[in-house]
């Protein structure tokens, strides 16, 4: 087997394309033959210890791969040789073979390729979970999405757009904002990269235009920053401002604004909910593969690399050059 280590604390540069015995799976386990990984912004985080989690190392960044079961450990019946399946696996996805527990495993649908089964579940699980359960999001509300053209954005969108919402999608360049109108945005708001006192108030001025009357029900905030603020004082009463990530910054808000609109800040930790709730994970996964099966979702793929080109790959998500979502596949 081969695999891109992280052997020391650093940027795509200092992975390593390094050959290893192929691991057997142990108790409870199975071994993929991975056909394909996403690559997502946590990865750029985790091989620079700057993500929650802290693998020793050498290890392999890449949390969600897809491919074929290829050996099963003992204990496990859910799953056989040959089954094609996609997996969260936190970490050690960039690679050709990996072992995983059987539970980590979900059986792929026959018409769904490998490469978009392996931009699933991380996007998807994340934004599903963030709308439906967090968010509340309702049919004929108004939803705001900062950072809308990434791979969480963009599934945000579609969710939103399947749940009946009203999407307003805010993104950083022309390119990107024409990437989510594509992806059924109703409406596009580009923001600066700088964003001092008067830009902040010139943003807000955008989203209450684009909104309405009524304001923000749902904000699903992946960026953070000084981003947020402007995006709060925007929210309609009652509602709901996830806080998803913080690529920008951690953001710091005056909370007299969550009083003014008796609004909430929403945390979302998708990764905890699963292991926190197991069923409602189970049931927001069918929900997907539903969604996906009728068409109102798909994984929309706009750069594809070999595993080995792994540094690549991560070096346009930390650049913030990617609409949608990025790949890594194997023969």
């Amino acid at each position: 087997m081969h695999a891109m280590l992280s052997t020391a604390p650093g940027g795509p540069e200092t992975l390593e394309w390094t050959e290893g015995p192929t691991p057997e799976p142990k108790k409870g386990e199975v071994r993929i033959a991975v056909k394909a990984a996403g690559v997502n912004f946590p990865d750029t985080l985790i091989i620079r210890d700057l993500y929650q989690m802290k693998p020793p190392r050498p290890f392999a960044p890449g949390g969600e791969v897809s491919g074929i079961v290829e050996a099963v450990g003992e204990g496990v019946t859910t799953l056989a040789e040959g089954d094609r399946v996609l997996a969260m696996t936190g970490f050690g996805g960039f690679t050709t073979h990996l072992c995983t527990a059987a539970t980590a495993c979900v059986k792929i649908p026959d018409g769904m390729p490998f490469d978009e089964a392996a931009c699933f579940i991380f996007t998807y699980g994340t934004s599903h979970y963030a709308l439906k359960d967090r968010g509340e999001l309702k049919s004929g509300e108004t939803l705001l999405i900062l950072g809308a053209a990434g791979g969480v954005g963009a599934a945000a969108i579609e969710l939103g757009k399947a749940t009946g919402a009203k999407v307003i999608a805010a993104v950083s360049s022309q390119d990107k904002a024409d990437f989510c109108r594509d992806l059924g945005a109703d409406e596009t708001i580009i923001y600066p990269s700088d964003m001092d006192r008067d830009a902040q108030k010139a943003l807000s001025g955008e989203i209450k235009k684009a909104a309405g009357p009524d304001g923000v029900h749902v904000a699903y905030d992946a960026v953070g920053g000084d981003y947020a603020e402007p995006v709060i004082r925007s929210m309609a009463w009652g509602g709901r401002f996830l806080v998803v990530g913080f690529p920008a910054g951690i953001p710091a808000i005056p909370l007299n604004l969550t009083l003014l609109k008796s609004c909430q800040i929403v945390g979302v930790f998708w990764g905890a909910s699963i292991y926190k709730d197991p069923a409602g994970h189970a049931q927001n996964i069918k929900d997907l593969f539903d969604m996906y099966g009728k068409g109102l979702v798909k994984p929309r793929i706009s750069a594809s690399f070999s595993m080995q080109d792994a540094a690549q790959a991560l070096a346009l998500i930390a650049d913030r050059k990617v609409c949608g979502k990025v790949v890594l596949t194997n023969p």
